[in-house]
């Protein structure tokens, strides 16, 4: 297949020169705050036939949410916001669930279908609902700055800028796709993009419904929007469950920073892994050494790019950075890797490559990061940079250029949203695996002490991001129970977590090439993608 196995985010960037120094988000506006619930009420959604055929098999309906683009406006002007359903057929009723699966930028259209991956029918109990957030897919306007941004190429200038040109171009680029975002057909869209834009809708939803209060399972960046939206509206707080916790306290630019650091951690558990498995992969028995290869690798594809010349050191990076963050598919890029390695053959890996398409993802993930809290200017950007990379070099630039468009935003940014959970009564469930990432394991330790209701499971040793109904017995049947009950174990005194489990765990699935999943995978293969998908869609 031609877009394979492997979910990853190509650095997507835009273009003329980063001012060093400045930004157009250097004068914030004042901190966002706890708001009162919009005195906006909407009308329920008309419900009817879906287009997607998985939405139509699993028995969906689908339809359009009418919301304010300005919640402080909410007489003004509306959008539409995409929404799924898939109704409960147990008679044993626990009332309407929200899925988002991350991002920010993932359509969640597809989240409607969840209930099935719930182990012991406990799903059934619940009307599922899924959403493209505002901006996104299927709502209206949909955000769409450049879809033939050059960032999201192939054979593109080297991340690391060791060399002027270099340099200049990912500077040129990605200046050029935030001022193409300036002149998007939904541009009226950046400035009410927020998060908190984001949980008002969710709100709105509930009351759309009906719903006295909103049931809410969160994966990534979901798990920001559930505590932006529980801070704002404490008291509507059901069941929640977030899994791959987000610290708020370090949204957005130094949550990628922490990524750039985790990252390069795991893709050295990866590579210890090939050399534990060199009698398949034939890579040799020292993690050390094929690391070193790696990186002899990437200058030889700088010179002379494989597969056609679509296959430079930024798209090998690309590929398996999906190594460092799951492990559903190390087999299959490991046979991939090695194939490169021994005959110089990187089809496979271009095939796995999530090149030039559509910027919706990139688009809203720009939109809300890049306002959402105050992002440096260029000078601390770039020292950061060469900073880490000089200990942590796997993703560091790579990450920098696909950030880089905040530098020239066209929407002011704010002052962060004070996350607090001192008036939530309801108990919540958050799960992480150790070395999870994308959202360091820290920041669950983090939202778990703000919020005193909450109980943390921990995939002990793990580094899957968001793995949750994998299979795992020991964190899928704590879901089911919590999500049938309400009821969480006793929360332990002290600051770790308060259940170890085992954390998901890499399999040998080429034969069976079912894509990103376990074979124990509570989730449909392409419902796992969906999710991989949007988070990739936010690193």
């Amino acid at each position: 297949m031609k877009r394979a196995l492997t979910i990853v985010a190509s650095v997507a960037t835009a273009t003329a020169l980063l001012v060093p120094g400045g930004s157009s988000n250097a004068a914030p506006q004042a901190p966002q705050v706890a708001a009162k619930a919009p005195s906006y009420t909407p009308p329920a959604p008309v419900w009817g036939a879906c287009t997607d055929a998985r939405l139509i098999k699993a028995g969906a309906q689908c339809g359009m949410l009418e919301v304010p683009l300005d919640y402080d406006k909410p007489k003004g002007k509306k959008i539409q916001i995409a929404v799924s359903r898939v109704l409960h057929t147990n008679a044993d009723y626990k009332g309407m669930i929200v899925g988002n699966p991350g991002g920010p930028g993932g359509s969640g259209l597809g989240m409607a279908r969840l209930g099935a991956a719930i182990p012991n029918g406990v799903g059934a109990k619940y009307d599922w609902y899924g959403f493209d957030p505002r901006g996104v897919g299927s709502s209206t306007p949909s955000l769409s700055c450049n879809p033939d941004y050059k960032g999201q190429g192939y054979d593109r200038p080297n991340y690391v800028p060791t060399k002027k040109k270099d340099l200049k171009w990912w500077q040129r680029v990605t200046k050029r796709y935030a001022k193409a975002c300036s002149k998007a057909d939904a541009k009226r869209l950046l400035k009410h993009i927020h998060t908190t834009d984001v949980a008002q809708d969710l709100d709105s939803l509930r009351k759309a419904v009906g719903a006295p209060v909103l049931n809410y399972y969160g994966f990534s960046y979901g798990t920001y929007l559930g505590q932006v939206y529980a801070t704002m509206f404490p008291k509507k707080v059901g069941r929640f469950v977030w899994d791959g916790v987000l610290n708020a306290d370090r949204a957005f630019y130094e949550s990628n920073v922490d990524q750039n650091i985790q990252f390069d951690k795991n893709i050295n558990r990866y590579f210890k892994w090939l050399a534990q498995n060199d009698a398949r992969y034939g890579l040799g028995t020292s993690g050390k050494k094929i690391r070193k290869g790696y990186y002899k690798l990437l200058k030889k594809l700088d010179k002379q790019p494989a597969a056609d010349g679509k296959l430079g050191p930024d798209e090998l990076g690309d590929v398996l950075l999906s190594a460092g963050y799951y492990v559903y598919d190390w087999d299959l890029i490991a046979q991939a890797y090695a194939k490169l390695v021994k005959t110089g053959d990187g089809a496979d890996l271009i095939d796995m490559y999530a090149g030039p398409g559509d910027d919706n993802g990139f688009a809203v993930y720009n939109a809300v990061q890049c306002t959402d809290a105050v992002w440096p200017n260029w000078k601390k950007t770039e020292a950061d940079a060469w900073r880490v990379h000089k200990k942590h070099p796997f993703l560091t630039w790579g990450n920098t250029w696909y950030n880089a468009p905040c530098l020239n935003w066209p929407a002011p940014s704010r002052k962060a949203f004070e996350v607090s959970g001192k008036k939530v009564k309801s108990p919540i469930l958050m799960i992480g695996e150790t070395h999870d990432a994308a959202t360091v394991f820290s920041g669950a330790i983090a939202t778990r002490k703000a919020f005193k209701t909450s109980f943390l499971i921990e995939g002990k040793g793990g580094t899957t991001h968001s793995g949750s109904l994998s299979g795992v017995a020991c964190t899928d049947d704590l879901v089911a129970s919590y999500l049938d009950t309400g009821v969480l174990p006793k929360r332990k005194k002290h600051k770790g977590s308060d259940l170890k489990c085992p954390p998901v765990a890499p399999e040998f699935l080429a034969a069976r090439g079912a894509g990103p999943q376990t074979v124990n995978d509570r989730m449909p293969a392409d419902l796992r993608r969906l999710l991989l998908e949007a988070q990739a869609s936010g690193r």
